[in-house]
């Protein structure tokens, strides 16, 4: 199993790549699409679960944030009109808690911005974020294979893994497809 260390934004980043032998993976790879600076402003989520180190399950939803304020339209084409009538935050995470039984960690592309989110989006309504540690895509991409730049599209064209980039469900997929191959799954 690989070692892990926590930074300062409390993310776990592994120190080494598991070699040899293949770990067990269990964990959640998450994606947030925001509607503007607010860090609650998440109007879709992509999750994608990974168990034993095989994908079982994903889902994606739009989520209708706590304003009508869409400042990043232009970087995911979401709008007002399209999440209008979807659940708000509150109502949808209870529902998708148990996507994360069994978990060890989340995985995300520039960790600390979708662990932001999260927690942002559950003070908000109230709930308890999940006590899950964050391991970066960002950080092992770099680690293991020395990819610089870091965008997700960068790492996906590298790695050969379809993407079509700032939509919640195949950014989420991405993720667990790299954390897959940093294992040598």
């Amino acid at each position: 199993m690989t070692a892990t260390a926590t930074d300062s934004t409390g993310i776990v980043k592994p120190r080494s790549r598991t070699t040899g032998r293949k770990a067990a993976l269990n964990f959640v790879a998450i994606d947030f699409e925001t509607a503007n600076y607010r860090p609650d402003s998440a109007c879709a989520i992509g999750l994608v679960k990974v168990v034993g180190g095989e994908i079982v399950n994903n889902a994606v939803h739009l989520i209708r944030p706590p304003t009508k304020e869409f400042v990043f339209t232009y970087v995911h084409g979401l709008t007002w009109k399209d999440v209008a009538k979807s659940q708000d935050f509150g109502t949808l995470w209870p529902k998708l808690e148990p996507f994360l039984d069994g978990a060890e960690f989340f995985a995300a592309h520039n960790a600390s911005f979708d662990k932001g989110v999260l927690h942002a989006c559950c003070a908000s309504y109230g709930i308890r974020a999940p006590s899950l540690p964050f391991r970066c895509t960002v950080q092992m991409s770099r680690r293991t294979w020395k990819i610089y730049p870091t965008k997700l599209s960068d790492v996906c064209k590298t790695l050969d893994i379809a993407l079509n980039h700032h939509e919640a469900l195949s950014d989420a997929m991405a993720c667990a497809q790299i954390v897959l191959a940093a294992y040598g799954k």
